[in-house]
């Protein structure tokens, strides 16, 4: 049976194809507060600015590219089990070639209903607008996970890395919850393998590779295999 390799992604693998984060501005996106662009109660005061904020990271994301790191990932798969748990919202790893990618935090190239949250609607770099509906009448969102609300891919991912033989964790610091709380469910026996060139999280018995994703990821695979 192949070994199965659980990847955790976080910011920094994106960043690396020009995707902005906030954790690296004093908790601005693009400028603005995350309270103003991503919480339920910024939706609901002043969904014009939500949705304009959004449209435009999609573009953003329509002209960038999957990096090396995306694409190493994916390439295992030709020999392993391989799950990308991400908490990422572009689709970069899916355009890397990953075959199997759990999204934490939701997907900017879907929409959902703001009041049928089972109603989810691929829109690719389409923009939404005041106005866009569901099929049963109400104004479509963003399918993100917002600051406050449930993170509804947290029980199966968890499901997940229960059953790693390596759990491999690339460009995240460690410290959003619920996602970071993942490395607790890792068996005891399993290795751990940190990249990441900043001072992540401590997490016992990990080996850190203190540098970018790409390089990173270049240094663990051709160390794994």
């Amino acid at each position: 049976m192949q070994d199965h390799i659980v990847v955790l992604t976080g910011a920094g693998i994106s960043a690396e194809s020009g995707l902005s984060t906030f954790r690296d501005n004093g908790g601005l996106w693009e400028q603005h507060s995350v309270y103003d662009v991503a919480t339920p109660e910024a939706f609901a005061r002043n969904q014009e600015l939500v949705l304009r904020f959004y449209n435009d990271r999609r573009r953003q994301l329509a002209s960038a590219q999957p990096n090396r790191a995306h694409q190493l990932l994916a390439e295992l798969e030709q020999r392993y089990r391989v799950t990308v748990v991400t908490q990422n919202v572009d689709d970069l790893h899916e355009r890397g070639g990953a075959s199997n990618v759990i999204h934490l935090h939701g997907e900017l190239t879907k929409a959902r209903s703001s009041k049928y949250p089972e109603l989810v609607y691929d829109i690719g770099y389409r923009d939404i607008n005041p106005g866009d509906t569901c099929d049963r009448g109400a104004q479509l969102r963003p399918h993100i996970v917002w600051f406050g609300e449930e993170v509804p891919m947290l029980d199966k991912a968890a499901e997940v890395v229960r059953t790693a033989d390596h759990l491999l964790i690339v460009g995240t610091s460690l410290q959003v919850y619920p996602a970071a709380g993942l490395v607790y469910e890792v068996d005891k026996n399993v290795p751990i393998t940190v990249i990441d060139p900043g001072e992540p999280a401590s997490v016992s018995r990990a080996r850190f590779i203190r540098k970018g994703a790409v390089e990173g990821v270049a240094e663990w695979v051709a160390h794994y295999l």
